[in-house]
């Protein structure tokens, strides 16, 4: 018995068998670590996932690639890997899907705070699409968000997409939270004018808005609790860096470990 597996010997023959990439080398494991420590000084909040794919990004150049099994190696002999989150289990789960195959065919928002070191508080709002998870676009205030501020955000959100058009060219869902800004009659009245289809998660069930409040883990674990918070001019002036460095580079398992924009581009090129 040579105990070596029948479909590993044939692939061998036949010349299937790939095996460990030539380049391969320990050696490199150095200089990839220097790249690892780097990447995770300036996201902290970063797992091995993401922080392979923005290596990879930088090992682009001289046509490098690394698994991220090799990163998760050299991130936990250095002691880079996060935590294992254990969160609770919710009282309700939601099976439905949220995340549409197309863009454009699905928005979703919802509403939430930062709170600042000198007490104050800003509540931002905000449009996402179901398939890309591009931030199209925000609106902010240290107020409540408003009716008028959803209906605001609405037509910004329609005229960056679709241009100077006064409806939306298909069907297309806008799904929030029953938030009173959200269900009130003349924002339901407003969304329908312009074309979208109103959706709304079932009372005490936000997780079927899965997608926004994703996006709201995020955003605070990347962005808000990782940088200064002194008061709200600063937050809201710093908002717009946030948010584009989140369309640009964050990595997204569902798209492949491709930031929002990235994913646009390359849909974009097989039209």
């Amino acid at each position: 018995m040579l105990k070596v597996s029948r479909s590993n010997l044939l692939d061998r023959l036949h010349g299937r068998q790939k095996g460990r990439s030539p380049r391969y080398s320990k050696q490199d494991d150095d200089r990839h670590l220097a790249f690892i420590r780097e990447l995770c000084d300036a996201r902290a909040a970063n797992g091995y996932r993401r922080i392979t794919a923005r290596l990879n990004r930088l090992l682009a150049a001289n046509d490098e690639r690394v698994n991220h099994k090799r990163v998760y190696r050299l991130m936990k002999q250095d002691g880079l890997l996060l935590p294992r989150y254990t969160g609770r289990p919710q009282e309700r789960c939601h099976n439905g899907q949220v995340i549409t195959l197309k863009p454009d065919l699905r928005w979703c928002s919802d509403g939430f705070e930062i709170r600042c070191w000198n007490k104050e508080v800003v509540r931002v709002a905000f449009s996402l699409d179901c398939c890309d998870r591009e931030l199209m676009r925000y609106v902010a205030t240290t107020g409540g968000i408003t009716a008028e501020m959803v209906q605001d955000l609405l037509l910004e959100s329609l005229e960056y997409r679709f241009g100077q058009s006064e409806r939306v060219l298909h069907p297309l869902e806008w799904l929030t939270d029953n938030g009173s800004c959200y269900i009130a009659k003349e924002t339901r009245a407003f969304a329908s004018s312009l074309g979208f289809v109103v959706c709304t998660t079932p009372v005490r069930s936000p997780q079927s808005n899965g997608m926004a409040e994703a996006f709201v883990k995020t955003f605070k674990r990347d962005y808000v609790y990782l940088n200064d918070l002194p008061d709200a001019a600063t937050v809201m002036a710093r908002l717009p860096e946030w948010i584009e460095d989140y369309n640009r580079s964050h990595p997204h398992k569902g798209l492949k470990m491709k930031s929002p924009w990235e994913y646009r581009a390359e849909l974009a090129s097989n039209e």
